[in-house]
């Protein structure tokens, strides 16, 4: 309920601002264990938040993984606004600013620093609690299917048999007989 309180009060007109140029942005992004969240940002103005569930085979990755599956994320989502332009991307985890100078990396920390090397993007730490907004969408609860309650719908079963094309076809050539054309002003 409180994350679909906050989802609504962000997601209104007066919060969600208009790009101005192909500059000065900033992407917070965070990760948990339920989840990844990210908040694109111009001149201190939010432009787009994005949020995901983990997949199954997410949940198994390091902390450091996820943090940086939270960044992967998040250019993914807006290449095409950071694609060829100058950002700054602040996480709360303190390791992910030295990655791009890692020398063991898994092959997924190699594919995911490739992708990243093609964005011009610098990534400094922000401490955790000056990360709220963030926080909330990577850490939306998980709704189980059994706590939905099931719709209940009305249904109408029609068992349309052999004659009734026919007798629809009557009727339509019926109508359009001249006496019937004049008797309803067509």
């Amino acid at each position: 309920m409180a994350f679909q309180i906050l989802k609504k009060k962000l997601c209104e007109a007066s919060i969600l601002d208009f790009l101005e140029g192909n500059h000065d942005f900033v992407v917070y992004c965070d990760a948990s264990i339920q989840g990844l969240g990210a908040v694109l940002m111009q001149r201190e103005k939010v432009i787009a938040y994005a949020s995901r569930q983990l997949k199954l085979h997410n949940e198994n990755y390091t902390t450091h993984d996820l943090e940086l599956g939270a960044v992967v994320f998040a250019f993914k989502i807006w290449r095409h606004y950071l694609y060829s332009t100058k950002c700054i991307v602040f996480t709360y985890h303190k390791s992910l600013q030295h990655v791009l100078n890692q020398k063991e990396l898994n092959m997924r920390q190699c594919c995911w620093l490739e992708l990243l090397a093609d964005y011009d993007c610098e990534i400094r730490y922000h401490p955790g609690k000056a990360n709220v907004v963030v926080d909330a969408l990577s850490q939306k609860r998980i709704i189980k299917s059994c706590q939905v309650k099931p719709l209940h719908v009305r249904s109408l079963i029609m068992t349309i048999h052999l004659s009734l094309p026919s007798q629809i076809l009557e009727t339509q050539t019926e109508a359009l007989k001249e006496e019937n054309v004049k008797a309803e002003n067509l």
